[in-house]
C-alpha cells in the first residue's frame, strides 16, 4: 500500500489535556486529603478522585488553574464507561513536596505501628467442657454399646410410622394420583 496525498494521516496529539472547561463542583484542597491518596512527585502529579476513587493525573499544575483530567468511572473500552462528574475539577495545591513527604512518612509509621489483635478463644462453659471431655474419653466399643441400647426404640418408632391409621379413608379429599403427572405444552 502506497501513501498518497489523498490519504489522511493522524496528527500528533498533545500529551496533556488542554481544556478550558471547569467542573462546577467545589475545589479539591490537597491538604485535606489523606497523604496516601496524593502523589506530588514532579513527573507524576496525581490524586485519587473523591467521586470515583480512581487515580487521576493533575493537569496544569505549573499554571494558575490545576485540575483533574477528564476520566471515566468504568474500565476503559467497556460499554458502561461514563465520564466521572469529578472530571475537570479544580485542585488547590497547598502542600509542598517536602510537606507531603513528611505527612506520608508519618502516615506510614502510624500504620506500621499497628499490630493485628490476637483473637482469643472463648472460654468454655462447664457443660461444654464436660461434654468435650466425655466425648474424648469415649471409645468405639462404648459408642457401639450406646447405639445397641437405642436401636430397639428406633425400630419401634419406624414400625409405628409405617402403620396405617385406624378408621375410614377420608371421602372429601381428592384421590392421590399414582401415575406420574407431566405438564403438556399448549398448542398454538
Amino acid at each position: 500500500m502506497t501513501i498518497t496525498s489523498a490519504m489522511p494521516t493522524a496528527r500528533k496529539r498533545p500529551t496533556r489535556t488542554r481544556t478550558k472547561q471547569v467542573s462546577s463542583l467545589p475545589t479539591i484542597v490537597v491538604s485535606k486529603l489523606p497523604p496516601i491518596d496524593i502523589d506530588l512527585l514532579p513527573s507524576t502529579q496525581s490524586l485519587v478522585c473523591p467521586n470515583c476513587k480512581t487515580w487521576c493525573p493533575i493537569t496544569g499544575h505549573g499554571g494558575l488553574n490545576p485540575k483533574l483530567v477528564p476520566h471515566h468511572t468504568g474500565r476503559a473500552g467497556t460499554a458502561e464507561a461514563r465520564r466521572c462528574i469529578g472530571s475537570n475539577r479544580r485542585v488547590k495545591l497547598d502542600l509542598t513536596i517536602a510537606e507531603w513527604r513528611r505527612l506520608l512518612a508519618d502516615a506510614i509509621t502510624d500504620a506500621s505501628s499497628r499490630q493485628a489483635t490476637v483473637v482469643l478463644p472463648k472460654a468454655f462453659s462447664p457443660q461444654t467442657d464436660q461434654t468435650l471431655r466425655a466425648r474424648a474419653e469415649r471409645t468405639l466399643a462404648g459408642r457401639l454399646a450406646d447405639w445397641d441400647a437405642v436401636l430397639p426404640r428406633v425400630a419401634d418408632t419406624d414400625k409405628n410410622r409405617r402403620m396405617m391409621p385406624v378408621g375410614d379413608v377420608p371421602t372429601e379429599s381428592p384421590a392421590v394420583p399414582l401415575a406420574k403427572l407431566s405438564p403438556k405444552q399448549p398448542t398454538h
